[in-house]
């Protein structure tokens, strides 16, 4: 009845119901009242996380103590001063009254000891132990605020706390330690994030490798597909900076809590990731035996001795209450409620037992201190990172697979332009190939590592025979090097030649100063511009290849080559092909270093020090990666921040017994060397997508056009590097001033090559027809005269220079210039003309050309009669109407039009603002006597000046043709 007139109602009613159930099964928070240690009192929450607390534990009598404990948590709260521990377990012990001492170490110094009977404590349990009575031991105990300044206020704050609890337990009838127990203690704050940090890492890592496996497999050509893959930023750089960043753990010495909790955040890259269910299944193998619920030692069958353990657990009686003060220290505690097992309200920071073959939990000593931040036994490490190395191959095989379907699956839904992709599609198993031994290639120094440090550890047989087996395959991996080298090398010989290293006057990073060591014959034969100092000179050798086949091609453009060793050389310069060879050597050497050198902390330590600075010396000089981005972070970030970082291991050698606090300042410096280093890597990885993004794109011309320069740039910049295009040199010219520091107030124009020719040419005499400089103040050489541009003096003596363009103006000049002999027409230039005389004068500029053509009817030469200086003036009133306002240049073909539209010359003569002057008597007559001469050209509409000289003439209109724009558009200076 009801579900048939309300049908939802009941569905309703669950939904309130569900709604309702968390706060029917909350709990009410509980508080308790607490004085902290500014002596405030106030209510605190009991669930509350404490200042201290201590995560896993383990048994720090090497498994010899009688007691199998699954709980052991102690904390530290500030706000109301107190100690909390709780213990959980068994013994096998009849029966047995206790007494428990507990310490707290942070930094290396006791900060909290402290003696506690259980039986004055309410613990049932302990008062006294029986075999048939699980041990639950809780107690909370007081402490004053002088014990609570013995915590730094720091060691609240500051990341991966360093310190641990321990809870030694003595029997009273022997005074014998029969169970001791460890716990890390932390402050809740850490660098060890794998899963953000590592999640992080990782998809940038995935993005590079699509990044380099597109360039890699996109373009038509091989040696073209080659030179973009090799910008492209490396896979392998990128593992060989975060593999080299974790093994630096690998180091026997004594390492502050920080780093390892910061190299966790890398292990993957290294294979270092395990899980309960791997360790459980490799444990028979790897030789580890241990029950990983539970620590401690107590056998399976009771101990009976009445409460006396003298002669039969350890056949001897220590005096201990002397020793470690019992007797001063011993203390009575208030009685408190007996503690509820099934209340998870208590708190929920607890630790657990920690996993067998793993150090003390607070011990980061060596490799396997590094190991305990990613739960990894040292005995498991080889082999779980050999696992990994195999899931990984089976990766690249189903990645390969899945790229090529979905390729021809969408080249058959016509989704995508198969060009790019052809080869790729038709050799996808050769590419296959290359990516499963290109990922060998990349594991190298790993594998290598661990497999030297399972023979120094001498553990179980099985794991030390497959790391030889794998040792001995990643050897054969440098076999195929050295063959690859073979196949280029056999045609040829080297020849050993002499040679002087040349120690010169240098700078390091263009600004210190510095010794520079460079060979006599990579100097060569050039002059250089700036010789620097040389200091000294050492007399060496070179070993130089000689090709059979000069005109063969490099190993970077030969396309078989490339097919076969792409996957070693692709990378490297074309003069530096060879480096895949030496780069195996080189980590081989750091891997023997770093594992087969445990078992020896000081040769270990120091011997890779100076490993890594001799090659970071040979690096330098061969910069071999033909990439920018791949060059910064492998030859000079990755190369100096690993001797940075191994020079500052060397203080935590246990030789050098330096104090914790100490350690923890060197570590900090450690990581943010690393923090640098890991930043730029990824950043680099952002660009190399862009870059990515540029090369996928270079067969198309669809692309943003804010962006398409700097493609064409970077296109240019990968030919130059691959050595299809010159490097331009680079320029330290300063940039120019932009904004001078005057202003222009007034231009005067320069006389030009047009106005020098204006003028009759002075036969036998170079020095009066050379024109005057652009300073006058100081003579100029010949080579910036007018003759040197021009010259007049070999014309033949009836030859005439002529304009570019004329005018009517010009015309009038030349004729009656023309009209008079070559006596008087010299005398009057070297006697009356100011052009001549400015050239003459030092300190004066020199005229305009409209100054000096207004010097010459000063002459009272052939005045105008009075008909022809009206017609005259009625020219020059219909040019100033008809002609436009703007200055121009007549050019030749302006010759063709009628003298009755004028001439702008007097006004693109004039002076920038200074007006036309009227034209006086004088100049009136001159041009009457033009018109008047007996022997001077006439100007018709549409015809041009002949002369006699057909030779000048040719000339003449050569260089009219040759220049007719730049008469027409030369601007006034």
């Amino acid at each position: 009845m009801f579900s048939t007139k309300r049908p939802f109602g009941a569905l309703r009613l669950l939904v309130s119901a569900i709604a309702l159930l968390p706060a029917v099964l909350a709990r009410d928070k509980v508080y308790i009242n607490g004085t902290g240690i500014d002596g405030v009192a106030r209510e605190l929450d009991v669930s509350r996380y404490p200042d201290l607390y201590t995560g896993d534990f383990a048994d720090c009598m090497n498994g010899e103590s009688l007691f199998n404990v699954t709980k052991f948590d102690t904390a530290y709260y500030r706000d109301n001063l107190t100690v909390l521990f709780h213990l959980s377990g068994s013994t096998n012990i009849r029966q047995e009254s206790l007494m428990m001492h507990i310490e707290v170490d942070v930094y290396g110094e006791n900060r909290f000891n402290s003696t506690y009977n259980p039986c004055d404590g309410n613990i049932t349990s302990m008062c006294p132990v029986n075999v048939d009575v699980p041990i639950e031991a809780f107690a909370v105990i007081p402490i004053s605020a002088t014990d609570s300044d013995g915590f730094p206020s720091i060691a609240l704050g500051i990341p991966d706390l360093e310190g641990f609890a321990r809870l030694r337990i003595f029997s009273n009838s022997t005074q014998t330690e029969i169970g001791c127990f460890q716990a890390i203690l932390t402050n809740g704050r850490s660098f060890s994030q794998p899963e953000a940090i590592g999640s992080i890492l990782g998809g940038f890592v995935c993005f590079a490798i699509l990044a380099s496996f597109a360039t890699a497999i996109y373009g038509l050509q091989i040696p073209h597909i080659r030179m973009h893959y090799a910008h492209s930023f490396s896979l392998l750089v990128i593992f060989e900076t975060f593999q080299s960043i974790f093994f630096l753990g690998a180091l026997s010495v004594d390492w502050p809590s920080l780093l390892p909790a910061w190299w966790s955040n890398f292990a993957w890259t290294a294979g270092m990731i395990a899980t309960d269910s791997i360790l459980d299944a490799l444990a028979p193998f790897t030789g580890i035996s241990g029950n990983a619920s539970q620590v401690g030692g107590a056998g399976s069958v009771p101990i009976n001795n009445g409460g006396g353990l003298t002669q039969q657990i350890y056949g001897r009686s220590i005096k201990l209450r002397s020793t470690l003060g019992l007797d001063k220290s011993l203390h009575t505690f208030a009685r408190r409620a007996e503690y509820n097992a099934s209340d998870p309200y208590d708190y929920d920071w607890a630790g657990g037992p920690r996993d067998p073959g793993m150090p003390l939990p607070g011990d980061f000593n060596g490799f396997a201190g590094t190991l305990s931040r990613v739960n990894v036994p040292l005995k498991d490490a080889f082999t779980i990172g050999l696992i990994w190395l195999l899931v990984a191959l089976g990766a690249v095989i189903l990645f390969v697979t899945t790229v090529k379907f979905v390729l021809d699956a969408l080249a058959k839904l016509k989704l995508m332009k198969t060009d790019g992709f052809d080869y790729f599609r038709s050799h996808w198993l050769g590419y296959m190939a290359s990516g499963l031994l290109r990922t060998l290639f990349i594991a190298f120094f790993a594998m290598t590592t661990l497999a030297t440090y399972q023979f120094a550890l001498r553990a179980a047989a099985g794991p030390s025979a497959v790391a030889a087996i794998v040792l001995l395959i990643f050897l054969g991996l440098a076999g195929i090097a050295a063959y690859a080298c073979f196949v280029r090398l056999r045609d040829g010989k080297y020849e050993v030649a002499r040679d002087t290293i040349r120690l010169e006057q240098g700078k390091l990073f263009k600004s210190m100063p510095f010794v520079a060591a460079t060979r006599e014959s990579a100097v060569g034969e050039e002059e250089q511009a700036v010789k620097p100092r040389l200091y000294g000179s050492i007399p060496f050798f070179r070993v130089r290849f000689v090709d059979n086949d000069p005109t063969r091609s490099s190993p970077n453009e030969d396309v078989g080559y490339l097919k076969r060793f792409g996957w070693l050389s692709g990378r490297y310069s074309r003069t530096r092909w060879w480096f895949f060879a030496a780069y195996l050597g080189y980590q081989f050497g750091r891997g023997c270093f770093i594992g087969g050198g445990s078992q020896n902390p000081l040769a270990q330590v120091f011997g890779l020090f100076v490993f890594e600075v001799f090659s970071l010396v040979a690096i330098i000089k061969l910069k071999p990666f033909e990439g920018a981005r791949n060059t910064s972070v492998a030859v000079w970030l990755l190369s100096i921040s690993k001797i940075i970082t191994t020079g500052l291991s060397i203080a935590f050698l246990p030789s050098f017994n330096i104090g914790r606090s100490a350690a923890t300042i060197i570590g900090i410096i450690i990581l943010i060397v690393q923090g640098f280093l890991t930043l730029a890597v990824l950043i680099l990885v952002v660009l190399g997508l862009i870059s990515t993004w540029m090369s996928l794109s270079r067969n198309r011309e669809e692309f943003p056009m804010g962006l398409d320069g700097l493609r064409i740039q970077y296109y240019e910049h990968i030919e130059a590097r691959a050595g299809i295009l010159p490097l331009e040199p680079k320029k330290d010219e300063k940039p120019l001033q932009t904004h001078g520091s005057f202003k222009v107030k007034e231009v005067r124009r320069h006389p030009t090559i047009d106005d020098i020719e204006a003028f009759p040419s002075l036969e036998g005499s170079e020095e009066v027809a050379a024109a005057f400089p652009k300073l006058p103040i100081n003579p100029r050489s010949r080579a910036n005269s007018a003759s040197s541009r021009y010259s007049v003096s070999s014309l033949p003596r009836t030859g005439r220079v002529h304009r570019a363009s004329w005018s009517s103006k010009d015309v009038a000049e030349w004729d009656a210039d023309m009209n008079r002999g070559d006596t008087s027409r010299v005398s009057r230039v070297r006697s009356s003309s100011l052009r001549v005389q400015s050239m003459n004068m030092q300190g004066i500029r020199p005229m305009t050309p409209t100054r000096e053509s207004a010097e010459f009817p000063r002459m009272n030469m052939n005045p105008l009669r009075l008909e022809e200086k009206g017609t005259i003036a009625e020219d020059k009133i219909r040019e100033a109407h008809e002609t436009p306002r703007r200055r121009r240049t007549v050019s030749f073909v302006d010759q063709r039009q009628p003298t009755s539209s004028g001439s702008n010359t007097s006004d693109s003569s004039t002076k920038v603002g200074e007006p036309v002057s009227e034209q006086t008597d004088d100049s009136k007559s001159k041009v009457e006597e033009t018109a008047q001469g007996r022997d001077s050209p006439k100007l018709n509409p549409g015809e041009t000046i002949h002369e006699k000289d057909e030779e000048n003439e040719a000339k003449v209109d050569t260089t009219s043709q040759e220049k007719p724009e730049e008469s027409k558009t030369k601007p006034e200076q």
